[in-house]
C-alpha cells in the first residue's frame, strides 16, 4: 500500500473493534451485474463467520429487514452495497449514516440508505457502516465484472480475518 492509499481493513478493524452482535447486510440485484457485490459477499461469507455475526441477504429491498434487524439488537450493522462514487470499478469506501448526505454515492433503493440508518440507529442506538463499492458495470446481465469480483474476494477473506479476531 502507498502512501495517502485508503486502508480499508484498517478503517473496518477500528470501526468493528468490540462488537457483541454483529449483522452484515448484503445489498444489490442478481440482475444487475456489479449492483450485486453486496448480495455476493454476504453469500461467500455464509458457513465461515462466527456465530455474534449474522448475515442478511437484502438484494434490492433493505427496507423489509428493518425489524429483524432491530430485534436481533446488534451492537455494529455493515450494509455492503455497491454505489457511484467516482473511484475506479473495485475500489471501496467505509461510510457512516452521517456522511451520507455529503458523500456523492448513488445508489438504487426506494428507500435511501439515510434514512434506513437512520430507522435502525433510533431503535437499537447500534454503529452502522455502510461498505460502499464502486461497479464497473450496473446494465442488465448477471455476474460481477472482472475488477468488482477481485475486490469482492479480497472483502470477504479482510471480514473473515477481522470478524474471526472476536
Amino acid at each position: 500500500m502507498t502512501k495517502g492509499e485508503y486502508d480499508l481493513q484498517k478503517e473496518l478493524k477500528e470501526w468493528l473493534a468490540k462488537p457483541g452482535k454483529v449483522v452484515v447486510a448484503g445489498i444489490g440485484n442478481p440482475i444487475r451485474s456489479d449492483d450485486f457485490v453486496g448480495v455476493k459477499i454476504v453469500q461467500d461469507l455464509q458457513g465461515k463467520v462466527p456465530k455474534n455475526v449474522c448475515l442478511i441477504e437484502c438484494e434490492t429491498v433493505p427496507e423489509s429487514f428493518m425489524q429483524e434487524i432491530v430485534d436481533l439488537n446488534p451492537s455494529h450493522v455493515l450494509l455492503i452495497d455497491a454505489a457511484i462514487l467516482g473511484l475506479k470499478p473495485g475500489e471501496t469506501r467505509l461510510v457512516f449514516p452521517e456522511q451520507v448526505a455529503d458523500f456523492p454515492a448513488i445508489t438504487t433503493h426506494v428507500l435511501p440508505l439515510r434514512i434506513f440508518c437512520e430507522y435502525i440507529t433510533q431503535a437499537t442506538k447500534t454503529k452502522i457502516g455502510l461498505l460502499l463499492i464502486q461497479p464497473g458495470r450496473t446494465e442488465f446481465g448477471e455476474g460481477l465484472t472482472a475488477k468488482v469480483a477481485v475486490s469482492a474476494k479480497h472483502i470477504v477473506e479482510m471480514l473473515l480475518r477481522i470478524l474471526k479476531t472476536y
